[in-house]
């Protein structure tokens, strides 16, 4: 109770001494921000520092986030019930080969729900004019392609069509994202032609690039009988694709070798992509785990700035305290009062780094045309961290200027 609250029955007596006024949490917050409105260019150096750490936390789980969202979708819609069949190593240490009947005996497998295979066209090259020399092909690889292997491996055009029945029979060819990219081909045009094996065959499709079948990217896509009849194809499958349902997945792998190759079955390999992604998600995350490190090293580094704007301020502004402590504040409000500007210094480097790494995390997603993903434990977290750094780097500057004496602080 203060002196103006004295009524005319509550004059002071002799011996009488009146407490110390207690600060409601509003007056804590304005004293608070007192230095930061007395000196707004340290004050925004400094939470500088903790918006820069926590807007890299935050944009780094976002991003993080936002690309397994993104290939969560995509193996939702490719599927995650694809397998492949490839040829192996033989016991001698070389590169075995798959019968020419091991599609139709796969596709026996009662699970079986889509099959389809490409052949590896061996020695034949790809290039765009008959300019360039033999032994610079570009790394693009022919191979005999199945009609049904877009539905297969959820392969989708970009442009032109697919082989069909009567195309596959001639000289015509579909061309992977990759391998249109360095023949410098844009468009599947009639008049677009391509040397392979020394004969020429008209582009007529370009392929989206198929994340479940990546070799299919660099390559040219012939049809079964045009390798046959024009470029000699033995009809060897280099790969067969095989669907199935998602519950039937193990016991369909587990029986593809010795259905594809009776006799070697040790000489088979089976895979499943979707593996593959799945390990590259995982390295992903290793590497965000990394990234999270350094924006921690960050967010310490802005603590420390912190708590050196704190010392600083204290040293500053003894006189302010003496001035204060000979008014009636006591040691616990002086205390309060740089514990509270700490934290708030620190809050606002923290709303602003959430921010900051919201607006990243959005900006990066819709230019790889993710979806944006932005967990709220990461903003939450980040902010709570920011709290938990000005409460530490607060607490010793404020401890120090609650120490303070008034007559030693007056004296400076």
């Amino acid at each position: 109770m203060t002196a103006d609250a004295l009524g005319p029955r509550d004059a002071l007596l002799p011996g009488d001494s009146l407490g110390p006024a207690r600060m409601r949490p509003a007056d804590v917050v304005r004293v608070g921000a007192l230095g930061l409105r007395t000196r707004p260019m340290r004050a925004f150096l400094s939470a500088l520092g903790i918006a820069i750490g926590i807007a890299a936390m935050v944009a780094v789980v976002g991003v993080s986030s936002s690309s397994r969202a993104d290939l969560d979708r995509t193996l939702a819609a490719l599927g995650t019930n694809l397998l492949t069949v490839g040829p192996g190593d033989t016991l001698t240490g070389g590169t075995a080969q798959l019968p020419p009947t091991a599609e139709q005996m796969i596709s026996r497998i009662r699970p079986v729900t889509a099959k389809s295979a490409i052949g590896r066209l061996a020695d034949t090259d790809v290039f765009r004019t008959d300019r360039i020399p033999g032994t610079d092909n570009g790394g693009i690889t022919a191979f005999a392609a199945r009609t049904d292997l877009p539905a297969t491996t959820g392969a989708k055009l970009r442009s032109g069509t697919w082989l069909n029945t009567a195309t596959s029979k001639y000289p015509a060819t579909v061309l992977g994202a990759e391998a249109a990219e360095r023949l410098g081909i844009g468009h599947a045009r009639p008049d677009t032609r391509v040397l392979i094996g020394g004969r020429w065959f008209t582009v007529i499709g370009i392929l989206e690039p198929v994340p479940l079948a990546p070799e299919l990217n660099s390559a040219a896509l012939i049809g079964w009988p045009a390798a046959e009849t024009v470029l000699g194809f033995d009809g060897h499958p280099t790969t067969v694709y095989v669907r199935s349902a998602d519950a039937d997945v193990p016991s369909v792998r587990s029986v593809l070798g010795a259905t594809a190759n009776p006799r070697a079955p040790g000489e088979v390999k089976v895979s499943r992509p979707s593996d593959a992604l799945a390990a590259k998600r995982a390295a992903g995350e290793a590497f965000t785990g990394l990234l999270l490190g350094l924006g921690a090293v960050a967010l310490l580094v802005g603590g420390v700035g912190v708590a050196n704007t704190m010392v600083i301020s204290v040293l500053e502004r003894r006189a302010e305290i003496g001035l204060r402590r000979s008014l009636g504040a006591t040691r616990g409000q002086i205390r309060t009062q740089f514990l509270t500007e700490s934290l708030l210094l620190c809050a606002l480097g923290g709303a602003g780094g959430a921010l900051l790494g919201t607006t990243v995390t959005a900006a990066y997603a819709a230019y790889q045309d993710w979806p944006a993903v932005i967990p709220p434990w990461a903003v939450l977290g980040g902010i709570a961290a920011t709290l938990a750094i000005g409460a530490l780097a607060g607490l010793y500057p404020a401890v120090r200027a609650s120490r303070l004496s008034p007559t030693e602080a007056l004296a400076v």
